[in-house]
């Protein structure tokens, strides 16, 4: 099987392309933008030297999804998916903070709790929490997006007094988040998982708010299995989780966190495809839809060229 792990395309009004750890973001004439997701993975914050088959296409296909499941509650920069790997949206001005919200205590909150923490980004946390249990109601525990390295936690009313954002649109973007969460929530139940944790970026164009980037992937979001839930947190049991936490846990095996004077282990080609086969689990998991694997006969790359330029040759599009 192929993985797509590089793109140098060069469509017509391209101003710049941006390479992320996972994404290629290319910009068209300042208005669109052109999001390819790649087969490349990451984890403590390095990308992995191979890439994983089909990858790309689970997560821009579970982002396309609920970017259309969620489109009543605000706005998004979603105009179409002219290929299973891309989407073409609307060019956003984005914030300078990412909105992490949070239904139960577990991860990096529950770590800093068990070290004594009882406030998180402004939040205060009641005492006698127990790791994976829920909170009263969702917190929100933004964070600002760092030039180099990790983001940093942040409060809200650190963000505004910064002038990060505006009072008036970080109450907006606080508003979408905990309504997108609850819809995630809501689908996820019906698929027997908990939306556990997640986190959501917001632009502007035009002065209005947009939900930008993807959203409730394994990537960005953290899912527990519901059944069993209970007992296993009654029983102070782990969680059988629904995220890419099974690759980090490989790594940490083969003594590798990206600290200083570690190696990466090798990735083998039967190692890619077991996390292929994960990643399919994982969307047939979250959408409760069998995956269909697009053809990998074709160069990936050439695909994706074509199906980009005819999509931008007959793209008339309206500000949604």
């Amino acid at each position: 099987m192929k993985a797509l792990t590089k793109t140098d395309f060069n469509f017509e009004g391209q101003k710049n392309v941006y390479h992320g750890k996972v994404r290629d973001v290319y910009d068209i004439n300042d208005d669109l933008m052109v999001m390819v997701a790649t087969d490349r993975i990451s984890a403590f914050d390095v990308i992995l030297p191979k890439g994983i088959p089909f990858k790309g296409q689970v997560l821009n296909q579970i982002a396309a999804k609920f970017l259309d499941l969620t489109s009543d509650i605000c706005p998004n920069w979603k105009l179409a998916t002219p290929d299973p790997m891309v989407t073409v949206g609307l060019k956003c001005e984005g914030f300078r903070v990412e909105m992490i919200i949070r239904g139960i205590l577990t991860g990096s909150a529950w770590r800093d709790y068990k070290n004594g923490c009882r406030e998180i980004c402004g939040v205060k946390l009641p005492d006698g929490m127990r790791e994976n249990e829920r909170f009263p109601e969702p917190i929100i525990t933004p964070t600002t997006k760092a030039e180099e390295g990790h983001d940093l936690n942040i409060s809200k009313e650190d963000i505004i007094r910064q002038g990060i954002v505006s009072a008036e649109d970080y109450e907006t973007m606080e508003g979408y988040t905990r309504k997108l969460f609850a819809r995630g929530q809501e689908i996820a139940a019906k698929h027997g998982l908990i939306l556990v944790d997640t986190k959501y970026e917001f632009g502007k164009r035009d002065g209005k708010v947009y939900l930008i980037d993807e959203i409730h992937t394994p990537d960005s979001s953290r899912y527990f299995y519901a059944e069993g839930y209970e007992e296993k947190f009654q029983n102070g049991e782990p969680q059988k989780q629904l995220s890419k936490e099974f690759v980090r846990q490989w790594l940490i095996e083969h003594d590798f966190m990206n600290e200083p004077g570690q190696t990466m282990p090798e990735i083998t080609d039967e190692y890619a495809d077991s996390v292929s086969d994960r990643y399919i689990e994982l969307y047939e998991s979250i959408t409760g839809e069998q995956f269909q694997k697009v053809a990998v006969t074709e160069d990936i790359a050439a695909r994706i060229e074509k199906n980009v330029k005819e999509y931008l040759r007959g793209c008339t599009h309206k500000n949604a």
